[in-house]
């Protein structure tokens, strides 16, 4: 499959990138080996909070979290919701391990590997939170239809969001910011979000109970401003 097939992410079976980039430590690869298969996703069935905590609880779903900094802190933050983050790359997965097993985190499952193939499991209406921060922009104009922002996964996140559940997007990169803006106002998507913003420049700051990403504390440092844009399901 070439990067130039038509199409958007929902269509794509291929994942860019690499698996990792450098070799765990000891105590990353042990967790890897045991804490992982413990704590991560049936390979079966549908995705609900009864299957995968025990009870119907409030669930949220991060796709692609990188070093699992904010899975961690929401996690913590909210012990009685149920947290889905889904991660290709390993090192990232290990991190978020680590995370888990410090703060003791009982409400936390992962899946490495290809987050809507998981979404896909959700049943519809079911979800309270859908985080995308800080994706790869793919800043090209012949790579748009790998990103994640397209009407494909729109379109899903969409209808596994229950009605006032939100769908939190971030990004520090101008193109993607302007492609999201532009996604988002397409009729088909303004049918199903309401876009919470108070003024022109309510996507400057961080709502509360929204910490930076490693991805959003490194473009501070190199001079880019975060984004962030926050969408309810009608």
């Amino acid at each position: 499959m070439t990067a130039y097939k038509q199409g958007d992410p929902t269509t794509l079976n291929r994942l860019y990138g690499r698996s990792s980039t450098h070799k765990l430590r000891k105590g990353q690869q042990e967790l890897v080996d045991g804490l992982l298969p413990q704590i991560g996703l049936p390979e079966e069935g549908p995705l609900t909070a009864r299957a995968l905590f025990g009870d119907d609880r409030p669930m949220h779903f991060e796709i692609g979290f990188g070093g699992g900094e904010h899975l961690a802190y929401r996690a913590d933050l909210l012990p009685d919701h149920g947290f889905i983050g889904c991660e290709p790359f390993l090192n990232g997965v290990a991190q978020a391990l680590v995370h888990v097993k410090e703060q003791a985190l009982a409400n936390v499952r992962i899946h490495m590997g290809d987050a809507l193939e998981q979404l896909r499991r959700v049943p519809d209406g079911t979800l309270s939170f859908v985080y995308l921060l800080h994706p790869d922009p793919w800043p090209k104009a012949r790579h748009a239809k790998r990103r994640m922002m397209n009407d494909g996964p729109v379109d899903m996140i969409a209808a596994k969001l229950k009605p006032g559940g939100e769908f939190r997007v971030a990004t520090d990169h101008p193109v993607y910011l302007d492609w999201a803006l532009m996604v988002m106002q397409r009729e088909r998507h303004r049918d199903q979000f309401d876009w919470v913003i108070e003024d022109c420049t309510g996507f400057l700051e961080k709502p509360g109970g929204w910490i930076d990403t490693r991805y959003a504390a490194k473009a501070r440092r190199e001079g880019r401003r975060p984004y962030y844009l926050r969408y309810r399901r009608r």
